[in-house]
């Protein structure tokens, strides 16, 4: 009778704890479209912040949100071509590019998080520039916006706290003859690790026109099984 009771009126308290939560002044998180080569490695919620260790994996997180019709913005990465970005799935119609903010970097995150659904920004401390990385108190209050205007921030490099972390390793390239040829394609491994929990990881694939996709991996082979007799 009890489990009854507690499926029936499940959603209704769902509905309440969100109801709280507006009243507290935080916005419940909410889903936001995701790239389908991270299916089953990861979901982007509002208000959440995620580490990417290279510039494909930010232009990933980027790609969902933006073809779906969010306004993105770029924050700190000249190097961030925009037409590969174009050709993961980022609109360039709908996003603001600020190259070079200098010492004002985290000011434009915070003001570009205020108005857009997604900011991506390579703090200066990962390009090798010398910039010190963000105070403490400074990603508490921008955790705070982030909560408060539903938006997403993506990390190119290192940031104090986050929701998950992207990283690829065993990178593969395809294209190169003897003496001859273009790099063009490209397989790795990207892991998905979230704070102490599980790490998730799956083989992902660049194709030459820029589309992304997991790699079906081959099932594992078991050594065979040799029976022997006894007596």
């Amino acid at each position: 009778m009890t489990a009854g009771l507690a499926e029936k009126d499940a959603p209704t308290i769902e509905a309440l704890r969100a109801r709280v939560t507006q009243m507290q002044g935080r916005p419940s998180a909410q889903p936001v479209r995701t790239h389908p080569a991270l299916s089953g490695l990861l979901q982007l919620q509002t208000g959440g912040s995620y580490v990417a260790g290279s510039a494909s994996l930010a232009t990933l997180l980027l790609a969902g949100p933006s073809s779906d019709g969010a306004w993105c913005g770029v924050v700190g990465a000249p190097e961030l071509g925009p037409e590969a970005a174009a050709a993961t799935g980022v609109e360039l119609s709908r996003t603001i590019w600020v190259p070079a903010p200098g010492e004002a970097w985290l000011e434009a995150t915070a003001a570009l998080v205020d108005v857009l659904g997604v900011v991506l920004v390579r703090p200066p401390a990962a390009t090798g520039g010398g910039g010190a990385g963000p105070w403490a108190a400074d990603v508490s209050r921008l955790a705070a916006r982030l909560r408060q205007r539903g938006s997403v921030l993506v990390v190119w490099g290192d940031w104090p706290r986050c929701d998950a972390r992207l990283s690829m390793h065993d990178v593969e390239w395809t294209g190169l003859g003897a003496g001859h040829g273009h790099l063009r394609a490209r397989e790795a491994t990207v892991e998905v690790a979230r704070g102490v929990g599980r790490t998730v990881s799956a083989r992902l694939a660049w194709d030459a026109d820029g589309a992304v996709r997991q790699v079906e991996q081959p099932p594992a082979v078991l050594p065979p099984v040799v029976l022997r007799s006894v007596g």
